[in-house]
């Protein structure tokens, strides 16, 4: 399926999403407690850094290895950061959903202007 094409799921669809989620990698982490949380929040790390390897590969800036990736890879990638990004702050918060979307508005509000 195309990115374009394919429609975007309702807000309840990506928060539910985001919730099992989040209960599967609560009961399947190896590690829990503080530490589980400070390595969830680590992966962000990781998932940004294949957004960068993606875009080096897409553009061939790395003359030994060339072009290795798409802007598919990427536009992947940067899910996966945002994926990511929704689980950890669940994992914060059970109000993941409204601390987002206070959080967005407060963003919109300052860089568009009152709604």
């Amino acid at each position: 399926m195309n990115d374009h094409t394919t429609p975007a799921p309702a807000p309840t669809a990506l928060w539910d999403t985001v919730d099992a989620l989040w209960t599967w990698l609560e009961t399947h982490q190896p590690i829990d407690g503080e530490q589980g949380v400070l390595l969830r929040m680590l992966k962000l790390s990781e998932e940004v850094g294949e957004v960068s390897e993606a875009v080096i590969g897409a553009t061939g800036q790395n003359p030994r290895k060339g072009v290795t990736h798409t802007w598919d890879d990427v536009r992947s990638e940067l899910c996966d950061v945002v994926i990511t990004a929704l689980v950890a702050l669940r994992t914060l918060t059970p109000d993941a959903r409204g601390v987002f979307a206070r959080h967005l508005a407060g963003v919109a509000e300052r860089s568009l202007g009152a709604p």
